[in-house]
């Protein structure tokens, strides 16, 4: 579906989910950093701009809740066991 970061980007913190690739990131507008978060993992950050996993989960990802993102999620069985 992909992700509008227009003006919300300037006035609110934005979650997106990728779910392809067992990820999650959180845009923090205040200082302007991105936070990602592997499903089962706990978060990591600051990631550059530029971070390919985050520049495909804006165009290919969706926008979820804070809630959702703190809860996290549970990595599929494949790819726990690979």
């Amino acid at each position: 579906m992909g992700i509008n970061i227009g003006p919300r980007f300037n006035n609110e913190d934005v979650f997106i989910d990728y779910p392809f690739e067992e990820v999650m990131f959180r845009w923090e507008h205040a200082g302007r950093k991105i936070y990602r978060k592997f499903y089962d993992k706990a978060e990591s950050g600051p990631v550059p701009h530029d971070n390919r996993l985050y520049n495909e989960a804006l165009l290919y990802g969706d926008e979820t809740t804070r809630d959702a993102y703190l809860a996290g999620k549970r990595s599929s069985p494949q790819k726990r066991n690979s």
